[in-house]
């Protein structure tokens, strides 16, 4: 039975959708400083390019790779160890310092692998986040965890985080076949939860994803600005509540 909602809970909605990565764990953010991590470990064998050359060739081609059609970026987020891959190889071919076939292939794997590992190794839940989402459960709050990505990654993710039982539905793209932006996405999570858009939360770290396309369905979006980055220059996204942590749902706008 759910828990009665007590005063202070007032602010709250009947339902909030949850993404999970860079939104509940730190995971794909920042992703610079994790190249230049790898980066560092294969520097001899990246030679001739010296280390900054070689973080900057992979860090601008892979914001070219995942800026793509939503078709390309759908095909891509379910295979992401072959993204990964495919990244390292046409970045290190674009700069031209090596043969027109590119570097070894064994070596490639070896790079981009390594990347996928460590982002694995260095993933962790934002400070307070797992006990905001317990909170609002015992307050009664519906809870869905909406996720993109290949049923084998994400779903295991909620196994090593915990989160089977903190959510009343867990809809992961690879499973269910569609994602975010799709709107079959928001209105399948919607009736899992037996929920309407108005007295619904979706709180996300895309703009595009958890922002824009929900609002357009009538879902109150919040994003989790959880980097402290702001809204990126020339934005015409308006989420309608910025939050630069999980635990600030708790507590009313001010």
């Amino acid at each position: 039975m759910a828990a009665s909602r007590s005063r202070s809970d007032t602010h709250l909605p009947t339902a909030i959708l949850f993404d999970l990565d860079d939104t509940l764990i730190s995971a794909y953010g920042q992703p610079r400083a994790a190249w230049e991590k790898v980066v560092a470990e294969f520097a001899q064998d990246l030679a001739p390019l010296t280390p900054t050359e070689a973080v900057d060739a992979l860090t601008d081609f892979a914001l070219i790779f995942w800026t793509g059609t939503q078709a390309h970026q759908k095909k891509w987020r379910l295979r992401l160890k072959d993204a990964r891959r495919e990244i390292v190889r046409e970045a290190l071919i674009r700069t031209r310092r090596f043969s027109a076939t590119g570097p070894d292939t064994d070596f490639v794997h070896a790079v981009a692998d390594r990347f996928t590992d460590l982002r694995e190794e260095e993933m962790t839940p934002f400070p307070g986040a797992m006990e905001t989402i317990d909170q609002l459960k015992d307050r009664g709050i519906k809870l869905a965890l909406i996720t993109n990505g290949g049923a084998d990654t994400q779903r295991a993710k909620v196994t090593r985080f915990g989160l089977e039982h903190r959510f009343d539905h867990i809809q992961i793209e690879g499973e269910h076949g569609f994602g975010k932006p799709e709107e079959e996405a928001y209105h399948h999570a919607l009736q899992s939860l037996n929920t309407t858009p108005e007295e619904t939360w979706m709180v996300g770290d895309n703009l595009e994803w958890e922002v824009s396309a929900p609002q357009k369905l009538g879902i109150y979006a919040i994003w989790h600005d959880a980097y402290g980055r702001g809204l990126p220059d020339g934005s015409n996204i308006t989420p309608d509540r910025i939050i630069t942590s999980i635990p600030e749902l708790l507590t009313a706008p001010a």
